[in-house]
């Protein structure tokens, strides 16, 4: 998943890492002749790349980034409270991941395209949704589900 550059900052050894718009870091090294990525040494060169899109495995494999917390929770719905909304297209916005909790019974959790997916989430089970990718949720018969929204960790 393409994900643009949002800054940078130095991991433990001193590497620079980008930190992407969905809240993920990836490592930009400069280490010949395996990695040339001059432009990391300033940061003049860093800036030049602020807005540009690295591919996001991590958001591919439908990874929640570190330092996220929760900031708001959804009531609980059954299959016939569950809004209307959530069973069409829809996305959360740049930087906003989401759980799908099932507590009873069982859905199917599906994602559309750059990501598609579709996912039998049963009661006890998960589902992660990645920002600003489409998904849905049909429930399977009866349902008691809710979901919990996550953003990057106040000071990270």
């Amino acid at each position: 998943m393409q994900r643009p550059i949002e800054g940078f900052h130095r991991d433990e050894l001193g590497d620079w890492v980008a930190e992407l718009s969905c809240g993920h870091g990836q490592h930009v090294r400069h280490k010949p002749p395996f990695w040339s990525r001059p432009w990391t040494l300033t940061a003049e060169g860093r800036a030049s790349r602020i807005g540009e899109v690295l591919d996001c495995v991590r958001c591919d494999r439908f990874e929640l980034p570190e330092q996220l917390e929760p900031y708001k929770r959804t009531s609980d719905f059954d299959e016939h409270t569950l809004p209307q909304g959530l069973r069409a297209d829809h996305s959360t916005k740049r930087g906003v991941w989401a759980v799908i909790h099932v507590v009873d019974g069982a859905l199917t959790y599906i994602v559309e395209p750059p990501l598609a997916r579709e996912q039998h989430v049963a009661a006890g089970q998960t589902a992660i949704v990645v920002p600003e990718v489409k998904h849905r949720v049909r429930p399977e018969g009866a349902v008691r589900c809710f979901v919990e929204f996550h953003r990057k960790a106040r000071g990270h």
